[in-house]
């Protein structure tokens, strides 16, 4: 343990510093005598490290060099850039000028086809509108009140006039009349399903069924049905059917087909919609 901690001990020794220090001191000097014109021999140990740290310095200063001439190419490389950037300026300036051709051809295309319009407009008697829409609606209103000026007026006409008015509207009303009595009334109907469930496992289902179909009533019309199983190897019949709501309800069927005591022990309305 001692060993190691006097190990320790000697390792954060600089037992060189003196050596550094005086490499140093020399480099300076060396320095001092090169801007006077004069050249210092040195020998020993500390010239090694007096070339050592020149060739460091002189490693700095091409590094620096190296990076100004970097820095001046990246300006050049701006300087490209914004030629670029001036050819997109021109491409985009002449897009919009051609842009602003075809709008002008669009433009002049449009009034000429208004101008055929209006043409037109005046050949089959339309009134004509110019300006602003209050305009045009205001030429549209001054057309529906002259239409309006032209109408008959009841009031206004003479004996034959409104004798024949009163016939022409007698005409009218007996004919709606006779297509309101051709146009069938609607009719209210409902789908149905019922649940029919017989005694026990021994009832014949198919006869079961049979039976229910049999019941029949004006506004009654059977639909589709099928056997589910119930428990214990019993199964009931689900059958639907649709009905007249003025003419058969749900009491009536019921009654019917527990009527069937044969079979039927009992029936459920399962669903019940109106169509």
């Amino acid at each position: 343990m001692k060993m190691a901690a006097h190990q320790m001990t000697l390792d954060s020794v600089w037992f060189d510093k003196f050596r550094v220090e005086d490499a140093e001191r020399q480099y300076q000097e060396r320095l001092a005598s090169q801007h006077a014109g004069l050249v210092v021999e040195s020998s020993g140990p500390t010239s090694h490290i007096v070339s050592e740290i020149e060739r460091a310095r002189q490693t700095i200063q091409s590094s620096l060099r190296s990076d100004f001439l970097g820095v001046g190419l990246s300006v050049g490389v701006g300087v490209d850039t914004a030629g670029v950037s001036n050819q997109r300026i021109e491409a985009v300036e002449k897009e919009n000028k051609l842009l602003r051709e075809v709008t002008e051809d669009l433009r002049a295309s449009v009034s000429m086809l208004i101008a055929r319009v209006t043409a037109l407009e005046k050949s089959a008697g339309t009134p004509q509108v110019n300006g602003t829409k209050e305009e045009a609606a205001k030429a549209v209103e001054a057309a529906g009140d002259d239409d309006d000026d032209d109408d008959f007026n009841l009031d206004d006409s003479d004996d034959e006039d409104a004798e024949e008015v009163a016939k022409l509207k007698a005409e009218r009303l007996a004919a709606y009349a006779a297509k309101k009595a051709k146009k069938p009334a609607l009719i209210a109907k409902s789908n149905i399903i019922l649940d029919v469930k017989p005694w026990d496992d021994e009832t014949d289902m198919v006869e079961l069924e049979r039976q229910v179909r049999e019941v029949s009533t004006d506004g009654l019309k059977w639909g589709t049905g099928k056997l589910m199983p119930v428990a214990y190897g019993i199964k009931k019949l689900q059958i639907s059917c649709v009905v007249e709501d003025d003419k058969v309800g749900t009491d009536f069927l019921e009654e019917e087909i527990t009527a069937l005591e044969d079979y039927v022990q009992s029936v459920d309305v399962v669903a019940f919609n109106k169509i």
